[in-house]
């Protein structure tokens, strides 16, 4: 079979094609075809070796979806035919992240989802919703399951609260589709007047340019009626977080997520001063997947799919996604 590896941190041109021998479930086991895979910020880390805990040689890619195609013994969880995708932490089921669990991280800790068939532990797939394509599916683990832990899991977020997203990538638009869902008010940036229009046509309430409005906290500030949001869906890390943190009500919720936004200086005095809960959102556990999973099928909500690549221009999807060009999820097709 094809695999995508990652055998030197070489950046996007040190990807790979490998024939592999075609893996065979064990006990426990299942064998899935892998249909669609989506990236993720984090796995241009991984392909540059700057991702904490990776190892090499690596298979590529966290998120993957696909069809069961043989089980191994004592297999009760799937059966054959059954359309799955992988959880990102493989030894994630339920109850808090711990540091083993973070060493089963597929696609840098154990090799991931960028292969034409791939062997996964019973629970470590989910069934996907039967309103999903096998690409839209594939966007799943890793952007959807980290907003819904941060909005919902933990952040308990109530109807008629307001949400502030940065961006417009995969996270802040699954962000978007789960705080519409449960009746919240939805505030997000981007430097394209263009993705805002599509964010607005999606239901968000106010966007603010920040090419156009740098200081946007303090456009946020007045739109909440000097109030501040509830939470802050933060991805940008230090180059954005002093203005999550301005923006945030007393008592209100910053979600760290990404460190999309560079080098920056914050001042901690707003966190101690508004009672701010700051909180580390890594993915989740396969019973927040599940959760998730629920809520989509109930409501229908359809995935935000921006390009799908095939497999052979998998570099080119990682290009895209490094370009910033992007609304929503970055497929590729096998």
């Amino acid at each position: 079979m094809k695999a995508y590896q990652i055998k030197t941190a070489a950046g996007i041109d040190g990807l790979t094609v490998s024939e592999l021998p075609m893996p065979e479930p064990s006990a426990g086991q299942v064998l899935v075809r892998v249909r669609a895979t989506s990236l993720n910020y984090r796995d241009t880390a991984v392909v540059s070796g700057r991702y904490p805990g990776q190892t090499l040689p690596v298979i590529p890619l966290s998120d993957g979806a696909g069809e069961v195609v043989a089980i191994g013994e004592g297999v009760t969880r799937v059966k054959v035919g059954d359309r799955v995708a992988g959880i990102f932490f493989q030894d994630w089921i339920a109850g808090k992240l711990t540091r083993v669990k973070i060493k089963s991280a597929l696609g840098g800790a154990i090799d991931g989802m960028l292969a034409e068939y791939v062997v996964l532990n019973q629970e470590g797939v989910v069934l996907l919703p039967e309103n999903l394509s096998y690409e839209e599916g594939a966007s799943l683990p890793c952007a959807a399951v980290t907003a819904w832990q941060a909005l919902v899991t933990r952040g308990g977020l109530a109807a008629g609260e307001t949400v502030l997203l940065l961006g417009t990538g995969g996270v802040s638009i699954f962000a978007l589709q789960f705080a519409k869902l449960l009746g919240a008010k939805v505030i997000i940036t981007s430097s394209s007047d263009e993705k805002l229009e599509r964010a607005r046509l999606m239901g968000a309430h106010e966007t603010i340019n920040y090419k156009q409005f740098p200081e946007w906290q303090k456009t946020v500030w007045e739109l909440t009626h000097k109030e501040g949001v509830d939470q802050v869906i933060e991805v940008g890390g230090a180059g954005t977080l002093d203005r999550s943190l301005q923006s945030a009500r007393v008592g209100g919720r910053v979600s760290l997520i990404g460190v999309l936004g560079g080098a920056g200086e914050v001042n901690y005095v707003n966190i101690l001063q508004k009672s701010i809960d700051v909180q580390g959102i890594y993915v989740g556990s396969r019973e927040m997947f599940e959760a998730m999973n629920r809520a989509i099928s109930l409501h229908q909500i359809q995935p935000v799919i921006d390009r799908v690549f095939p497999f052979d221009a998998a570099p080119d999807a990682y290009r895209y996604l490094q370009s910033g060009s992007h609304f929503g999820k970055v497929v590729i097709q096998l």
